[in-house]
């Protein structure tokens, strides 16, 4: 009889993800139906006539109040991308026009990247049936493309801006992927979107503009030629890595 205290080769089998509670789950699907329901009672404060209304009142308190301000923009963010809900884009075009460059991309990378996870998150543990069944078809080949690639097809996803934002994070939270793999990749991949929509708010000298003349008033010939540079980027990177390991080999 082997001794039981002896070392092993064999690996241990990998702990499977618990899921939660019913209870906790049935507070958290309270929660998220109240958050969307408010959010469908307010969506009309982030357009961009009311943002137009309160133009000075918000300019002001990112001076007086920089801190509460900032705060209050990047939980709004992570609700709204967390929940899959639409706003993201003129969310981040504002934070551009409202915070500048510099200070709106951080806040919109961080909070992006942490509204995703939240959605990846849901996906596993809250939603994971509803999801299967209506996404069984392309969750298969994820599944595939994952084993394949690895870490580096979602960052090509990110890259890709034809890929919607939010199947994205509910798909992967289907898959084996662990979710601080998701996190990183996730935040170095939304990194080049995210610039250009933030640069293209801060790039707007009021809102009357946008308004009047809307997205379009944004396109210019470097905007063009940043999504350009966008969708060859992960073919770029790929080769680029691919042509590294063959050279480290």
């Amino acid at each position: 009889m082997p001794n039981s205290h002896e070392p092993t080769n064999e690996r241990s089998p990998a702990r499977p993800l618990v899921a939660p509670s019913w209870l906790f789950r049935a507070v958290l699907l309270v929660v998220v139906m109240a958050l969307v329901v408010a959010f469908v009672r307010n969506r009309e404060a982030l357009s961009f006539d009311s943002l137009l209304t309160q133009q000075a009142a918000l300019q002001r308190a990112v001076v007086e109040q920089p801190a509460v301000v900032l705060g209050a923009a990047f939980v709004l963010y992570v609700i709204v991308t967390g929940l899959s809900l639409p706003g993201a884009a003129v969310l981040s075009l504002a934070y551009g026009w409202l915070f500048g460059f510099w200070r709106g991309l951080i806040l919109v990378s961080f909070a992006s990247t942490a509204g995703a996870t939240v959605a990846f998150l849901m996906s596993r543990f809250l939603f994971r049936d509803a999801i299967r069944s209506r996404f069984g078809e392309r969750l298969t080949t994820i599944n595939e493309a994952l084993a394949r690639e690895g870490a580096f097809y979602l960052f090509t996803l990110r890259l890709i801006p034809q890929v919607p934002f939010f199947v994205v994070n509910l798909l992967m939270g289907l898959t084996p992927l662990r979710a601080t793999t998701f996190w990183w990749v996730s935040q170095l991949g939304m990194l080049p979107g995210t610039c250009v929509y933030v640069y293209a708010g801060a790039s707007v000298s009021s809102l009357e503009r946008l308004r009047d003349e809307g997205v379009s008033s944004l396109v210019t010939w470097q905007l063009l030629l940043a999504f350009s540079l966008l969708g060859l980027f992960p073919l770029i990177v790929k080769r680029a890595v691919s042509a590294w390991t063959h050279r480290a080999v």
